[in-house]
C-alpha cells in the first residue's frame, strides 16, 4: 500500500528515456519519495552535487556516456549509493568494473 508521508529521501535518477523517467517521477512520490532528474550522463555528476540525493539510480546505457565513467564523475565527489539499471539484457557484463567504481547492485528490467 503506498506511503502518504514523505521519507525525506530523496533520489535523483540518471536516465534519458522519457517513459521510465515519467514512470519513476510518478510512483517514488507516492511513496514518499523526493525524486530529482538528470537526463544526461554529463548532467548526473551536476546534479548529484547539486541536490545531494540520498540514493542515485543509474541507467547504463546513457548516450552521451558509459556508465563506468559517470561513475568515475559521480565518486570523485559523493559516496553515495548507486542502484545500476538497464532495460538490456547483457549489460551488466562490466558490473565487476562498475563494482570497483562504487556500484552497489545491479538490476536488469524486464517487461
Amino acid at each position: 500500500m503506498p506511503s502518504t508521508t514523505t521519507h525525506d529521501v530523496t533520489v535523483l535518477l540518471i536516465e534519458d528515456e522519457a517513459e521510465i523517467r515519467r514512470f519513476l517521477r510518478t510512483t517514488l512520490p507516492h511513496y514518499g519519495y523526493r525524486f530529482y532528474e538528470a537526463t544526461t550522463g554529463s548532467d548526473g555528476p551536476v546534479q548529484v552535487s547539486a541536490r545531494n540525493p540520498d540514493n542515485i539510480l543509474l541507467d547504463l546505457g546513457l548516450p552521451d556516456m558509459n556508465d563506468t565513467r559517470v561513475i568515475e564523475k559521480i565518486r570523485a565527489c559523493s559516496t553515495l549509493p548507486i542502484i545500476a539499471l538497464s532495460a538490456t539484457p547483457g549489460a551488466g557484463q562490466g558490473a565487476s568494473v562498475g563494482s570497483r567504481r562504487g556500484r552497489l547492485r545491479y538490476e536488469t528490467l524486464r517487461g
